[in-house]
């Protein structure tokens, strides 16, 4: 497929209410979204990057100057014919993996749209639901975090993940525990921890049952996680510090970690998503779907992506209604009773934005078009 023309949308969303994490709070979503254009058929994607450089050094400022500068001009014109062909023809671009994973998006969702098939079929999914659990921000009290669990949980979600720092850790998790037992718990330090301090805290919670512990220490690192996975019984799971097939063959390598989570964006795209699921599946290691409070776009990728066989825990995924009022598409994602999304089964994403919405909620747009010389 010939790509012929390619739009910019630089969108702005409000969340349902704030995100806190232990380095920053989220109030609302700012992201690019990328519509590609081929033989009548058109594809979306979604750029995750948020709009301050908390997470990782891209936004949604430097994700929208990249794209039109330099990765937009780098595919208007290709034939694409396979999946891979998007990484390859960006690979010259350092870094900027948000960026790179949007556009990929959008292509891959016009491939899949091109042959007739979801792109969960595309990718090698196996599944029609998905398990997927939430994750819940750093709270005003103790008082409230147990209220927003009970909140979720009374929704029908069956894992709970909440985000955690130094002071806001170990008693946090004794007293989600002793208030409902046995559920799916799982803890996001997002970096927040140095070795010297993580060892004594999570040896703490080490009876406690958790699912797993994810990424404590420096978003950049894997040695120190060898040195202190060892010390754990409960697994570490590796986020940030997994930006490549590399950097998962390392993490792996050293015993980093025995979770890995995969987030699309951060990884560079779905092509790289995959290669890590079947790297991880080859050595026995569960992965994960990570989430970055996507639209129903980004969503409906996530979706896809996890529906692949070694995604064994519950994703970040959640439904539409946890992060927004109004998605971008219609219908929105819902919670099943069972505490899983269901895989689009149409063409491509098998979703679309509503014009509308996406009228009234987009800053600005650009267009770029091919022109043959």
């Amino acid at each position: 497929m010939r790509i012929e023309r390619i739009e910019l949308y630089h969108i702005n969303m409000p969340l349902v209410a704030p995100f806190q994490t232990s380095r920053w709070i989220e109030t609302e979503r700012a992201v690019p979204l990328v519509a590609v254009y081929s033989e009548g058929l058109v594809g979306w994607g979604e750029c995750v990057a948020s709009n301050g450089p908390w997470y990782s050094y891209e936004t949604d400022e430097t994700a929208w100057l990249i794209l039109s500068r330099y990765l937009i001009p780098m595919v208007l014109g290709q034939d694409i014919t396979d999946p891979s062909q998007p990484s390859r023809l960006t690979a010259r671009v350092r870094g900027h993996n948000m960026a790179k994973a949007g556009l990929e998006m959008a292509i891959w969702d016009l491939l899949a749209q091109a042959q007739g098939v979801s792109l969960s079929h595309l990718l090698g999914g196996e599944r029609d639901r998905v398990d997927v659990g939430v994750s819940v921000g750093i709270q005003p009290s103790l008082a409230a975090t147990l209220a927003t669990i009970r909140g979720y949980l009374d929704a029908g979600y069956r894992r709970i993940k909440i985000k955690i720092k130094p002071g806001w850790d170990v008693e946090v998790v004794r007293a989600i525990r002793r208030e409902f037992g046995d559920i799916r718990l799982q803890v996001d330090a997002n970096s927040a921890y140095r070795l010297e301090d993580a060892v004594p805290a999570f040896q703490a919670m080490d009876d406690q049952g958790l699912l797993l512990i994810e990424q404590p220490l420096g978003e950049d690192d894997i040695l120190d996680h060898a040195k202190l996975q060892p010390q754990l019984r409960t697994p570490l799971c590796l986020d940030e510090s997994i930006h490549s097939l590399d950097h998962a063959r390392w993490a792996l390598e050293t015993g980093a970690c025995r979770v890995i989570n995969i987030k699309a964006g951060r990884v560079g795209g779905l092509w790289v998503s995959r290669n890590i699921h079947d790297l991880c599946q080859a050595q026995g290691v569960p992965v994960w779907c990570g989430g970055m409070l996507e639209t129903g776009i980004g969503r409906a990728a996530n979706v896809a992506l996890a529906s692949l066989p070694n995604f064994r825990l519950p994703g970040d995924i959640s439904a539409s209604d946890r992060y927004y009022h109004e998605d971008l598409i219609d219908p929105p994602f819902q919670l099943n009773p069972d505490s899983t999304l269901t895989v689009p089964a149409g063409p491509g994403l098998g979703v679309r934005p509503v014009p509308t919405r996406l009228e009234k909620v987009t800053l600005r747009r650009a267009e770029f078009s091919h022109r043959e010389p």
